[in-house]
């Protein structure tokens, strides 16, 4: 955690405190009415079913929050890590997102890896694959990315705090 020291001049005495940041990173508690931590998403939000977002929901927001943006991701895809969603500016007072929701006010979706705006339901091609949610709580707006990359590049040192959900999916065959 990185610190910032205080100088205070109290009676002619030198008090010295050291106060956490505002922004060192904390934690977001990320959860679904859809499936529990490290357990199996339903079929209705994959690609062998209806495709639509899961709910999402949030807490733990810092006050001094600007915005929140939400990353879906595949680690385990076979060609390396898979976008599946980003969404960015979503208003930092919201606490969800229904399923299949449409997004807030102000809140935009950017492309995935299927090169698509909008969400790519989890579809592995073989075995089961882990699929992060990944809520950050931003100290900015940032501008509508075109990659993964970008949003990396664009959040980079505007994190407040974040939170992941870990949902697993494998297609039956």
């Amino acid at each position: 955690m990185r610190h910032h020291i205080h100088l205070l001049s109290v009676a002619g005495l030198l008090v010295v405190s050291a106060a956490p940041q505002a922004w060192a990173n904390k934690s977001l508690t990320v959860t679904s009415d859809a499936f529990q931590a490290n357990q199996a998403i339903p079929s209705e939000y994959t690609c062998d079913g209806a495709q639509q977002t899961p709910p999402l929901s949030w807490s733990g927001v810092p006050g001094e929050a600007k915005s929140i943006a939400i990353l879906v991701e595949d680690p385990d895809a076979p060609k390396g890590t898979f976008a599946h969603w980003i969404v960015t500016n979503i208003p930092p007072h919201e606490t969800s997102l229904s399923a299949n929701g449409s997004l807030p006010q102000g809140a935009v979706a950017a492309k995935n890896d299927k090169g698509a705006t909008g969400y790519a339901a989890p579809c592995p091609p073989s075995g089961t694959h882990h699929y992060h949610f990944r809520v950050y709580a931003l100290d900015r707006t940032i501008p509508q990315p075109a990659s993964r990359a970008a949003f990396m590049k664009e959040i980079k040192g505007h994190v407040l705090a974040q939170g992941d959900l870990v949902g697993t999916y494998s297609r039956s065959r």
